[in-house]
């Protein structure tokens, strides 16, 4: 593209301090009428006296200013505008402000093609002065005061003239840059076609006698099975490591025989003499088939096949898989989710059974109270409440199977926790993970519960390995510890003085923030997406510790992985044989209980043993029944003895919460077929004193009743 050439140009500045310099060369070269131009149009017309053709006006865009910052602004706006100057005349002296040699420098570092005149009368500055403080003169023209008319008007012709022709070449070097650059563009386009087309046919003429040997490097080098066998005999003319592992023959045993000679598949492949051609390509995926390796082990496989020509002949390129782990694998899973919905089964069953257990035990009780202390008499009914017992047991089994079990504290050695765990750990973390356990000899047993044991410290492994996507190390050790009293205040502020086994769980993972540490351990609390955990695992960890009467430390850093420290005391201390019970004793009152339960014999039980002891009951079957109760009665109810889980939409809790809003003096007792902490949110937050777990007999319920009505407590 070649752009227009630049127009002629006669705009010129004045920039002189003396208004008189300025009138001087409008005069000379025009421009807009100035006083004497008037005058010499008046005398014209009065004396008729022609003006010489000398003194016409020259046809110059003359502009003034007074100071070079008022000329350093003209000349920006100018441009800016469209329409620059071409010439300036400059006075060297211009009090106060900028001199003409420091007002031309201004200008030029913005606009340099500006001609310029230098008006002076005096020797201010040396011609090298000038360029000096200038930095080049060949724009620059001095013009030495008086000056001639004849001398101005020439300057300013030739000095624009100059600043077009500096225009038109600059334009021309322009278009002269511009048509290089295209010619430019044009010849490195077609150098880079040529080139790529004389790349491409190199390729070509090298593709064919490179791809077998990149081929057979690939088919070597590929942990994938991988196996050629030809398309018309079947036979294999070749396999690579991966597949002669996965079949337990060699390369020699191999080659040369068929897949049916082999009996390598149960069930023989089809493809076999096919009349597919690489024009007609044959393509299997994820074809199942169990493998029969050479000694006999089954594998089961998923195969991809793939036609292909190799020195003009038609192959079958057979992709093995071997996904037996994996099937296993995925049975595991698939049995670990039955025991689970077994286990929830399990524990509504035994929520159930308790509501059972409880009337046989509560009635036992009772009739065990009232008879007397003969052996006949008492003999069928402790027949009944030994049967009772036994089947308490079997319930406590079923929450133990079901993972809602209460610790069980015997001596052990941690070795008999790690061993179990060391062979149950690369199941659950992935490869790219590499796990350590390591332990130091002799330690001392510990009182404590294997099953919890190992639940915690895999409840830590399964943490650490979601913060590793990528992999890393997981390390977990014991070691035997002694903490004296200076260095109490260097852990926690549960820490004491003592033997500790401590038990360390360490990853290279993400790290953790510390508002997320401040949170850690709470309940439900978990910064994985929703339905990728529970927010329990953190939470159990520490229940459990604080259960075996010890302590957690852990130490992380975004981007620095995290480090749990768990101390357990060391050493045996004796573990009393569980008392037996004694006869609850049947404590009275009378007092009015409100009793809600939904189970009709648990609930006429209850009511039996409150009334046969004093107490006055009103009764409902439900939440929204006990409201109506409730406010039906006219009179102080002080204590709510109420199931948890019950039918009208209304739980135990809920209700409680509703009533104390209407009397905050009631106490409230709390009952289910769970434990606290078990199985419900609800249940965790419960103090044991409230709680009354069931089954019951009757002298613990009313041990409990006559507790909670003589225990002060706040609001």
């Amino acid at each position: 593209m070649v752009c227009a050439e630049p127009n002629r140009n006669d705009r010129i500045l004045i920039i002189d301090d003396n208004p008189s310099i300025h009138e001087d060369i409008r005069k000379i070269l025009g421009g807009r009428p100035t006083q004497n131009q008037a005058l010499n149009a008046n005398k014209t017309l009065l004396f008729d006296e022609e003006i010489l053709e000398s003194e016409q006006p020259a046809g110059f865009e003359i502009d003034s200013a007074y100071q070079g910052q008022e000329g350093l602004d003209k000349v920006r706006l100018a441009s800016e505008a469209g329409r620059p100057y071409a010439l300036a005349f400059v006075d060297v002296r211009m009090p106060p402000g900028w001199d003409g040699i420091e007002t031309i420098s201004r200008i030029w570092a913005n606009f340099p093609d500006l001609q310029a005149v230098i008006c002076t009368a005096y020797s201010d500055y040396s011609w090298a002065e000038m360029v000096r403080h200038i930095g080049k003169s060949d724009n620059l023209v001095i013009l030495k005061k008086p000056f001639d008319n004849i001398e101005v008007m020439q300057l300013a012709h030739a000095l624009t003239e100059k600043w077009l022709l500096s225009q038109q070449v600059n334009q021309r070097l322009r278009d002269l840059d511009q048509a290089v650059s295209r010619r430019t563009a044009e010849l490195q386009t077609a150098n880079e076609r040529l080139t790529k087309e004389i790349a491409e046919r190199s390729l070509a003429e090298t593709a064919l006698r490179l791809s077998e040997e990149r081929f057979s490097k690939a088919f070597k080098a590929s942990p994938i099975p991988l196996a050629i066998q030809t398309l018309q005999s079947s036979g294999f003319v070749d396999a690579n490591e991966g597949f002669q592992k996965l079949t337990g023959f060699n390369h020699f045993e191999l080659v040369g025989h068929t897949a049916q000679e082999l009996n390598l598949w149960l069930e023989p492949l089809q493809f076999a003499n096919s009349s597919a051609t690489p024009r007609q390509p044959l393509s299997i995926r994820s074809l199942s088939r169990r493998l029969r390796a050479k000694d006999g082990q089954l594998k089961d496989t998923l195969l991809s096949v793939e036609l292909l020509e190799l020195a003009s002949e038609p192959m079958l390129l057979i992709i093995a898989q071997d996904i037996t782990e994996q099937l296993a694998l995925e049975n595991q899973l698939r049995q670990s989710q039955k025991m689970e919905a077994v286990g929830q089964l399990a524990a509504g069953v035994a929520h159930d059974f308790n509501n059972i257990l409880t009337v046989i035990q509560g009635y036992a009780s009772l009739v065990l109270a009232a008879k007397s202390s003969a052996p006949n008499d008492r003999k069928p009914i402790e027949t009944i409440a030994a049967a009772a017992e036994r089947a308490g047991e079997l319930v406590r089994r079923l929450l133990t199977f079901s993972r809602k079990q209460l610790v069980r504290l015997k001596p052990i050695e941690i070795e008999s926790v790690l061993v179990p765990l060391a062979k149950l750990l690369p199941r659950l973390v992935p490869e790219n993970i590499r796990v350590t356990l390591h332990h130091a000899p002799g330690l001392p047993l510990i009182n404590a519960d294997a099953g919890m044991m190992e639940q915690m410290l895999l409840n830590l492994a399964v943490n650490a390995r979601d913060a590793m996507p990528e992999g890393g190390q997981l390390s977990i050790g014991v070691e035997l510890v002694e903490i004296d009293p200076d260095s109490i205040d260097r852990h926690r502020p549960e820490a004491r003085p003592g033997r500790f086994l401590r038990l360390s769980v360490a990853d290279t993972g993400c790290g953790m923030k510390p508002e997320v540490l401040s949170h850690l351990f709470e309940p439900f609390f978990t910064t994985k997406p929703v339905g990728k955990g529970t927010g329990l695992g953190l939470a159990t960890v520490y229940g459990i510790v604080k259960q075996h009467a010890g302590w957690l430390e852990v130490w992380s850093k975004p981007g620095q992985g995290s480090r749990f420290l768990i101390y357990l005391p060391a050493g045996v201390a004796e573990i009393p044989a569980a008392p037996v019970a004694a006869p609850e004793p049947m404590r009275r009152g009378s007092e009015t209980i409100l009793v809600v339960e939904d189970e009709a014999e648990v609930r006429n039980f209850v009511v039996t043993v409150l009334s046969a002891h004093g107490y006055q009951t009103l009764v409902a079957d439900s939440g929204p029944q006990a409201l109506e109760r409730w406010a039906q009665f006219d009179g102080e109810i002080p204590l709510l003895l109420t199931d948890m889980v019950m039918p009208g939409g209304l739980t135990g809790r809920e209700l409680g919460e509703r009533l104390r809003t209407r009397n905050p003096r009631l106490k409230v007792i709390y009952s289910s077929g769970y434990s606290p902490g078990q199985e419900t949110k609800e249940l965790a937050a419960l103090p044991a004193e409230i709680f009354l777990p069931k089954p019951y007999r009757a002298g613990e319920l009313l041990a409990k009743v006559r507790e909670c009505l003589d225990t002060v407590r706040p609001n």
